[in-house]
C-alpha cells in the first residue's frame, strides 16, 4: 500500500515544473518528534520533494512571548515565499506555547498537515482512512471509539469517520468509562500518546484496532495499545512503528501535492 502511494507521488513530482518543497518548524528537540521528521525527510527525499527543517532551540524557551513571535514571523514569512509549497508546524509544541494561534497562521493554501484548510484532510486522518480502505473495512453504520481529542490526530479523524457514516464516540480525559464505551464498539482508535493505555478491558473479538499513539520508551518507539495482551483478542490490529506512521507520511505528501496542484 505504502509503496504504491510513493509509486503515484513519484509520478506526479515528475509532471512538475519543479520538486515541491515542504518546510516543517520544530520547537525543541522531542525525541518522537525527531523520528517523525527524519521518516518525513527520507521520504520527500525518495519520491522527490525537498524538506527544508526550521528549528527553534529549546534553550529560548525561557521566553515564551519572544519565541511565539519569532515562530509567527517565521511562518508568515514562508508564506510569502512563492518558492515554499507547504508548511508544518510539527506537534506537540510545548505547552507555554499558544499551538492554536501558530498554527492559524498558516496560510490556508500551504496548510499540509489540514489543520487550517477545509480542503485538505489531516494527513493522520487520511493515513488511517487510506489503511481502512485498502482492507475494506466498512464504516457505515459502525460503532467507532476514537480515543483522544487532539487538533492533529483524534478530531479530523472522528471528523472523517462521521462523514463516512459511523457513530462514533469522541472520547478524552473527561469521559467516563472509557473502557466500556469501546468495549462496545466496531472499530477502536487510540490517538493518545500513552504507552500501553488500551488493554484487554477495551477489546472485543470481532474489533479492528488502530493505534495512533507514539511515545519514546527508552530507545524504542511505542503505542498506545499493550500490543502482547490486545493482538491475539482481536479481529485486526496495527502495530506501532510499522502501522499508521508510515501511512501518515504518505499521506502528508499527498497533501503537499494536492496544494502543489492547487486540488
Amino acid at each position: 500500500m505504502r509503496e504504491k502511494i510513493k509509486e503515484i507521488l513519484v509520478e506526479r513530482i515528475k509532471k512538475l515544473k519543479r520538486s515541491p518543497v515542504l518546510v516543517i518548524v520544530q520547537v525543541g528537540d522531542r525525541e518522537d518528534s525527531n523520528v517523525y521528521i527524519r521518516n518525513k525527510i527520507k521520504f520527500g527525499e525518495e519520491i522527490g520533494a525537498k524538506v527544508i527543517l526550521k528549528n527553534f532551540k529549546i534553550e529560548r524557551l525561557n521566553d515564551y512571548k519572544k519565541i511565539e513571535e519569532d515562530l509567527i514571523k517565521e511562518i508568515e514569512k514562508l508564506n510569502k515565499d512563492e518558492n515554499i509549497d507547504g508548511i508544518i508546524v510539527q506537534l506537540p509544541l510545548p505547552e507555554n506555547l499558544d499551538t492554536e494561534k501558530i498554527i492559524n497562521t498558516v496560510l490556508v493554501e500551504k496548510d499540509t498537515d489540514g489543520l487550517v484548510s477545509e480542503k485538505i484532510v489531516s494527513a493522520t486522518a487520511r493515513g488511517v482512512m487510506t489503511l481502512l480502505e485498502f482492507y475494506e473495512i466498512e464504516l457505515k453504520n459502525k460503532k467507532v471509539a476514537v480515543i483522544g481529542q487532539g487538533i492533529l490526530a483524534g478530531i479530523p479523524i472522528a471528523i472523517e469517520m462521521e462523514k463516512k457514516g459511523a457513530e462514533v464516540f469522541r472520547c478524552d480525559i473527561n469521559t467516563k468509562n472509557i473502557p466500556e464505551i469501546a468495549k462496545d464498539c466496531d472499530i477502536l482508535i487510540s490517538a493518545v500518546g500513552k504507552p500501553g493505555l488500551i488493554t484487554k478491558e477495551f477489546i472485543n473479538e470481532r474489533q479492528v484496532v488502530v493505534d495512533v499513539g507514539t511515545s519514546k520508551m527508552g530507545d524504542k518507539l511505542v503505542g498506545d495499545i499493550n500490543f502482547e495482551e490486545v493482538e491475539p483478542l482481536v479481529y485486526a490490529i496495527t502495530p506501532v512503528p510499522g502501522g499508521i506512521g508510515p501511512l501518515t507520511v504518505c499521506s502528508l505528501f499527498q497533501n503537499l501535492l494536492d496544494l502543489t496542484n492547487k486540488v
